[in-house]
């Protein structure tokens, strides 16, 4: 008699329309499948007048039980996988096995598909285990390698193209937007160390060598951290994304040049993405205290699976007192959806555990803001992202907010989102006196051996002062950058102090 097996839920995803079927895996062909263990014990609700706990005091209260991952390796065993990881703290049990195993431990096979020049594979069918070990697994990743998010950024077309008035108005170095943000002169991110999630792209260490020395400042410690294969890799297949990546780690050396900048380089993928921000916020030895996302997708471009993953690893945060930004997206309430009279919040900006940060239009006279609304760019398309969440219900925090329904037909009532905003304008302007030619070469971010000018709602770089968290109120505050954008975020609630 076969035992019985349950289904896991929230796996299956369609292929992308125009998706075409080519094949299926070799069956020799080795897949990497990643196991998400149930916790030994709940989180506590709402912990904010607890204090913040360490990462090996987190694992041994609320990682998997070392029982749950004995149940796991009996299975590979029984099935011919390897354990290529495990990690109690993170509830992750990594497997590797042939395509051929699938069938029996998963109750699925691969088919592999061709879509706009990039190939992936995906399973077919709901994903199953036997009833024995669905009990302690939360979550089934690496049966699908579709590219899962882009970049929040925009490149302007040429930097030859850019012009400035008599005025002087035109880009801005991250210095001066953070003077117009009132950002504190006597911080510089010593001793705190800046995580940023990189799903492509790279950078070349002259280009940052050139950026930082024409601002008058000195290259911040930059580490590069493989997940799941990923690296840096500027001239690859992905090299479109080292706009990002360069200006990630050129706005956060530029406004903390004394922390360290970790970079989480992963596969685009679910997989590889959830992963890249649970290394991060487990990560023992660099020990970030603020995480950076510039990368999404819209919710309904994911798994509920996935979002459940996701928002796991950022309650992880909480409790650890590290600080989520993600970037809410900038295509406006359409998040590049193809038309269906549907608005869509980005995820992960969207989880109720970050904090999802927009974009404005800035405009200044010397060190003072004169105007400052939403981005709404009719010149290139670009817009803020945000919204009411579909999947997310309103928080806690949220409910005294006057969040409205979602305007979709079933006026869902939902997380609401961004949280803060900043400028993400490429026209933005800033009135100052006239320019040298020396000074505009500053204003432009540094990339591929050519100054850029970038905008969107991709978080630049983030620098936590004090121990700020989701919802905190602070002594000190945390500082997001967006596009060019600092905002101070501030009292939400009471703060939680750091266990010593």
């Amino acid at each position: 008699m076969k035992p019985e097996r349950v289904v896991i839920p929230g796996i299956p995803k369609s292929p992308p329309e125009g998706a075409t079927v080519i094949g299926t895996v070799n069956p020799d062909e080795k897949i990497e499948v990643t196991l998400i263990v149930r916790r030994r014990r709940p989180l506590p609700a709402a912990p904010v007048n607890e204090p913040f706990i360490s990462r090996e005091k987190f694992a041994e209260l609320y990682g998997a039980d070392p029982a749950d991952f004995e149940i796991l390796r009996r299975f590979a065993t029984e099935h011919r996988f390897e354990v290529v990881f495990e990690d109690l703290g993170q509830r992750v049990f990594r497997i590797s096995g042939p395509a051929s195993a699938l069938k029996a431990a998963f109750d699925v096979s691969l088919n592999v598909y061709s879509h706009r020049n990039h190939r992936f594979f995906s399973c077919t069918g709901p994903v199953s285990m036997p009833a024995s070990v669905a009990r302690v697994v939360e979550g089934v990743f690496g049966l699908d390698t579709r590219a899962q998010a882009k970049p929040h950024f925009r490149l302007k077309p040429s930097p030859g193209k850019i012009q400035m008035n008599a005025a002087g108005a035109g880009p801005l170095t991250p210095l001066q937007v953070a003077r117009l943000y009132n950002f504190p002169v006597n911080l510089d991110g010593a001793g705190q160390c800046i995580a940023i999630i990189e799903l492509g792209g790279g950078y070349q260490t002259a280009d940052l060598i050139q950026y930082f020395t024409k601002l008058g400042l000195s290259p911040p410690q930059v580490i590069e951290i493989s997940v799941l294969g990923g690296k840096n890799d500027p001239t690859g297949p992905t090299k479109d994304a080292n706009g990002e990546v360069m200006l990630d780690i050129e706005v956060a050396g530029a406004i903390a040049p004394k922390a360290a900048i970790a970079v989480y380089f992963a596969p685009n993928t679910d997989d590889g993405f959830r992963q890249a921000i649970s290394d991060a916020v487990h990560d023992t030895q660099r020990k970030p205290s603020v995480v950076s996302i510039s990368w999404g997708g819209p919710e309904s471009s994911w798994t509920p699976q996935a979002m459940q993953a996701f928002d796991a690893v950022c309650q992880d945060a909480a409790m650890l007192g590290v600080t989520i930004f993600c970037a809410s997206g900038d295509n406006g309430a359409s998040d590049l959806v193809q038309p269906d009279g549907r608005v869509h919040a980005d995820f992960p900006a969207s989880s109720p555990n970050v904090i999802a940060c927009g974009g404005t239009h800035l405009e200044g006279s010397g060190n003072s803001i004169t105007s400052e609304t939403v981005w709404n760019n009719t010149t290139d398309g670009g817009a803020t992202g945000g919204g009411v969440s579909e999947f997310f219900a309103l928080p806690n925090y949220q409910i005294n907010m006057g969040i409205p329904p979602s305007v979709n037909p079933d006026h869902k009532s939902g997380r609401g989102l961004p949280d803060v905003a900043g400028d993400a304008d490429t026209d933005r302007i800033f009135k100052s006196p006239p320019l040298s030619n020396r000074e505009k070469r500053f204003q432009r971010h540094h990339s591929r051996g050519q100054w850029r000018l970038s905008s969107g709602t991709r978080l630049g770089r983030l620098h936590r002062l004090g121990q700020p968290q989701r919802n905190s109120t602070a002594p000190g505050s945390s500082i997001c950058v967006l596009g060019g954008c600092f905002e101070m975020v501030r009292a939400k609630a009471p703060s939680r102090k750091a266990e010593k």
